[in-house]
């Protein structure tokens, strides 16, 4: 149809642009090939019956549903009481900056970016109750299978992947299907992946990189003694517990395991103890402020080069404003153009930071940038979670580039790649796979990485 036309014409004359003037990366090129491929070239089914027998699910729960949320007008309405719901379900309510005050604020007004993107949560109690709010009669879920639907009557499942969608670089959804975000959790998940199926005689392999974020972050900040962890395959959860609670790792029972964990995922971003407190709270752990506090400074002190990465960082950002150069993190990872407000990233892309200035508030300036939204807080440690994500996504395309020259690559959703392969080849093409996306590019040599794979006949087995 026209929209495939279109977009494949546009990609190939930026594809041109970028040759002649040799301004763009050839590993990204290539990747802008193999991600249009993915939907120019559909190989994925979908199963009918199962995404009939879902949407009529998806219909008697959304009932249900959006009765519950429509009877409580007030709560729907009212922006702290609708943050708290939001609470409930594990979600952080949207932040912006305010333009009257210049201060944080809620943002969930019908026009706030942020507040719309939750249409497309992957719980269904939270597409329904952002529904309700809007005033909206359908929630993405059923829109979604419904699309689905259309798409198995035409044929195969074009997978659309918006390239460079995020901020930090990552892949993003499209065309009203956005597989990125399939429901993970409620009684609804893993149904619209199990409708997505392999060509008869086919497989699908999903390999995952496991804890991507948590390795980049201890090997780019030098926190040595946490990259060896990983490297020997430690149980690096039961090790912060046990800086936490002061106790052999031996010792160490599944809930304080559970609590190490959420203090290495949560913590390294330079996160304060109210909000560890209210992180916890949403995964059933209620602790008081005194105990997250405590848990909060552990941490620092078992990670100090974490916590100076965080600094380096928050000096960038005063170094960019001032025009000056500066370093951040591992020599010879990124580098700071301090004259185009943005860090060159291993890819040799740009993540900039548009328009960023400074007011001085309580504790020392406080900096914020340009996004499609409006404009965003950033400080040290959300840098250092741009940067974090970056550096994931540039390993993970690197070794989506390196697989698809022997395996079928057909999917990528966030840290995870999905390839689809003949059932005779499947399990050698599993351990190749799976090498791939252990072994660490050129640039990030010392970097320990790992991987979850799985394999069956529909992306829901694996």
């Amino acid at each position: 149809g026209d929209y495939c036309i279109n977009d494949v014409e546009l990609t190939y004359k930026l594809y041109n642009i970028f040759q002649t003037t040799r301004q763009f990366p050839k590993k990204e090129l290539h990747l802008i090939n193999l991600t249009l491929k993915m939907f120019i070239e559909p190989v994925l089914h979908l199963n009918k019956i199962l995404l009939g027998e879902h949407l009529r699910g998806v219909l008697r729960r959304k009932e249900e549903l959006m009765t519950q949320v429509d009877t409580d007008a007030v709560t729907l309405m009212s922006n702290p009481k609708f943050a708290a719901m939001l609470e409930t379900y594990g979600v952080k309510p949207p932040m912006k900056i305010s333009p009257t005050t210049g201060k944080e604020t809620l943002a969930l007004a019908k026009n706030d970016e942020k507040f719309k993107a939750l249409a497309e949560h992957p719980d269904i109690r939270v597409q329904a109750l952002v529904a309700a709010r809007l005033g909206m009669k359908s929630t993405l879920e059923e829109t979604r299978t419904m699309r689905f639907i259309g798409i198995a009557d035409r044929g195969a499942l074009p997978v659309p992947i918006k390239y460079y969608a995020a901020h930090t670089g990552r892949f993003g959804g499209d065309d009203k299907v956005n597989l990125q975000n399939l429901p993970s959790r409620g009684s609804d998940a893993g149904k619209l992946k199990q409708a997505i199926t392999a060509p008869q005689g086919y497989t699908l392999i999903e390999a995952d990189s496991a804890q991507i974020e948590a390795r980049v972050l201890a090997w780019f900040a030098g926190q040595q003694d946490l990259v060896t962890a990983f490297a020997n395959k430690e149980d690096v959860y039961k090790k912060m517990a046990s800086a936490i609670y002061g106790k052999p790792e031996a010792d160490i029972t599944k809930e304080e395991r559970f609590v190490g964990k959420t203090t290495i995922l949560g913590c390294g971003y330079g996160m304060g103890a109210a909000k560890f407190q209210a992180q916890l709270k949403t995964m059933g752990v209620d602790l008081d402020i005194d105990e997250t506090r405590r848990i909060v400074k552990v941490y620092r002190e078992t990670n100090q080069d974490v916590v100076r990465l965080w600094a380096q960082a928050h000096t960038a950002l005063a170094k960019i404003v001032n025009n000056e150069p500066w370093d951040i993190g591992r020599a010879g990872v990124v580098e700071v153009m301090h004259r185009l407000n943005a860090i060159q990233l291993p890819s040799k892309l740009l993540m900039y930071y548009t328009d960023l200035s400074f007011t001085e508030g309580e504790k020392g300036p406080e900096y914020t940038y340009k996004t499609r939204q409006g404009r965003a807080k950033i400080y040290g440690g959300k840098v250092i979670e741009n940067l974090c994500q970056a550096l994931a996504r540039c390993i993970i395309a690197e070794q989506m580039l390196h697989i698809s020259q022997k395996v079928r690559v057909v999917l990528t959703v966030h840290d995870s790649i999905v390839c689809i392969v003949k059932d005779a080849h499947a399990e050698v093409a599993r351990e190749f796979i799976e090498e791939a996306m252990r072994t660490a590019p050129k640039w990030a040599q010392g970097l320990p990485l790992d991987c979850e794979s799985g394999m069956g006949k529909s992306y829901g087995d694996c």
